[in-house]
């Protein structure tokens, strides 16, 4: 799995999300940016985005995934105050 695969996988989830993904070996780190957050707790947000990886979870491929799912406002703010 490369950061650009796991980019692709996600965007076919979530197709109108601003996405960014790094990393390697197995372990990435994930921000995405999408409307549909809105009014989702954390951890809802985290169960949609484990959503279209769980084959890829469960085979090893991704085995450590840091999540920051965001709403356009949060990112906004996040931007602004670093």
């Amino acid at each position: 799995m490369t950061p650009e695969v796991l980019k692709e996988l996600l965007q076919a989830a979530f197709p109108s999300a601003d996405i960014a993904t790094s990393g390697q070996a197995g372990k990435f780190d994930v921000r995405l940016v999408d409307v549909q957050f809105e009014g989702q707790r954390p951890v809802a947000r985290q169960q949609a985005v484990y959503a279209p990886l769980n084959n890829y979870i469960a085979s090893g491929e991704v085995h450590a995934l840091t999540i920051r799912a965001l709403t356009p406002e949060e990112w906004r703010k996040a931007s602004l105050f670093g």
